[in-house]
């Protein structure tokens, strides 16, 4: 293959509602499919259809994208250089033994935020700061009696940037600028070791973490309005190994949902399953179709049927339920939480935060404290999202109906439907 001048190109849709082509051409990583599609996610882009081939050396990728949302601004010069970053250089020899940063912790920053109350405050700020291309790793919120919000977001800069003094500068005005009467104060400093411990574990009540870790969805919310009769009909997963003499064959079909490619990736690197090749093709009729070519990391086929019934089973895990979502009382209080699978290198999932203030704004719902923490079962290690639900809202949040609204309306969001 040739080494192209760009690590990654990207072609702008020439008419609206058609899709942005990405084309990446690098050397291949374990892992970097991965990789990519949660930045992708991370942007706010759907992934419509997806080509990708390597030859254990050098790989080539297509991606299809639209956006999620017109109104969230996306600037892709920014995405070409995080997925740029990302991608092997093919400059740089012996690249496996010197990037090594890509599991450095980035420097931990506190956001202190003084506002005065609104509908949807948390995210309004939420959104403003996924534009940023900032990550929130954890979240404080706290209301005074006299109406005023005190906000303090953990952040991480996807950009790396946060250490001067312009970007911190240039940070603060911004969000000065666009809260305007609503912000009475704004301080972003580098977050102090007291703070070391934000990545500790949860305690979770055991009854909550058993209801939560073991939460099923129903058939019906799982249909998403498609026509399913049983659940081999939402994810399906088929074995071949007489396709290919070098790679086992994985059929997939499953129903369409947001992060879709991302979650089949991630589950494959957490596997230790190598995809060579692969395609993702268009939905039809809410469903998608994927051929991967995938070999184990020692070069060998997938033919032990205990590696196989795993792979299968946790591949079908994260399509049914790539999230959990439940209500439950905390106290007088009702808490809203949702949690999802982090990938074996520590990172979570993107847009979580940001889709479930978007849901609870939509409701009219509104978060008197919201904070992340991680949870640790036998088999994975979970984010968990809590929000303490204010009772002064339009929903009731004691009826048995409303909580089933709040937890569909969640959900849906999450996964794009």
């Amino acid at each position: 293959m040739g080494i192209p001048d760009d690590v990654v190109l990207i072609q702008p849709a020439k008419l609206p509602g058609d899709p942005t082509v990405i084309t990446v051409s690098c050397p291949d990583k374990a892992g970097l499919g991965c990789d990519l599609c949660r930045i992708i996610l991370e942007f706010g882009l759907s992934i419509t259809r997806a080509d990708f081939s390597t030859d254990g050396r050098w790989c080539y990728i297509v991606f299809w994208v639209v956006p999620l949302s017109t109104s969230y601004r996306l600037d892709w010069d920014s995405l070409k250089n995080r997925l740029s970053y990302v991608s092997p250089p093919s400059f740089i020899p012996f690249f496996f033994d010197q990037k090594s940063n890509g599991n450095s912790l980035p420097s931990l920053y506190l956001l202190k935020f003084c506002f005065l109350d609104k509908k949807g405050l948390l995210h309004d700020i939420t959104k403003v700061l996924t534009e940023l291309e900032f990550t929130i790793q954890r979240v404080k919120v706290m209301t005074t009696p006299d109406g005023k919000v005190v906000d303090l977001f953990f952040i991480n800069d996807c950009l790396e940037l946060l250490h001067t003094e312009k970007r911190r500068g240039d940070t603060c005005k911004h969000l000065l600028t666009v809260f305007k009467e609503h912000c009475i104060s704004c301080e972003l400093e580098l977050a102090g070791p007291e703070y070391d411990n934000l990545q500790a574990f949860s305690s979770l009540p055991l009854p909550i973490a058993e209801e939560l870790f073991s939460y099923e969805q129903s058939d019906e919310k799982l249909c998403n309005g498609a026509t399913c009769k049983d659940s081999t009909e939402k994810a399906t997963v088929t074995v071949d190994n007489h396709m290919s003499p070098a790679h086992t064959l994985l059929q997939i079909k499953c129903i369409d949902q947001k992060g879709l490619f991302y979650d089949i990736l991630r589950t494959s690197k957490d596997c230790n399953v190598q995809i060579s090749y692969g395609r993702f093709s268009s939905p039809i009729n809410g469903y998608r179709n994927l051929d991967l070519f995938v070999r184990q990391t020692d070069g060998k086929k997938v033919v032990d049927p205990k590696l196989q019934l795993i792979l299968c089973s946790r591949l079908k895990a994260e399509m049914l339920h790539p999230f959990r979502v439940i209500i439950a009382n905390r106290g007088p209080d009702t808490e809203l939480l949702v949690a999802n699978p982090v990938e074996l290198s520590g990172k979570g999932r993107p847009r979580v935060f940001y889709d479930v203030t978007s849901a609870l704004k939509r409701l009219g719902i509104c978060i008197f404290l919201a904070e992340i923490a991680r949870h640790s079962t036998d088999d994975r290690q979970w984010e968990v999202y809590r929000f303490l639900l204010d009772e002064n809202c339009e929903v009731p949040l004691a009826s048995t109906e409303a909580r089933k609204q709040i937890v569909e309306r969640v959900r849906r969001t999450l996964m794009g439907w």
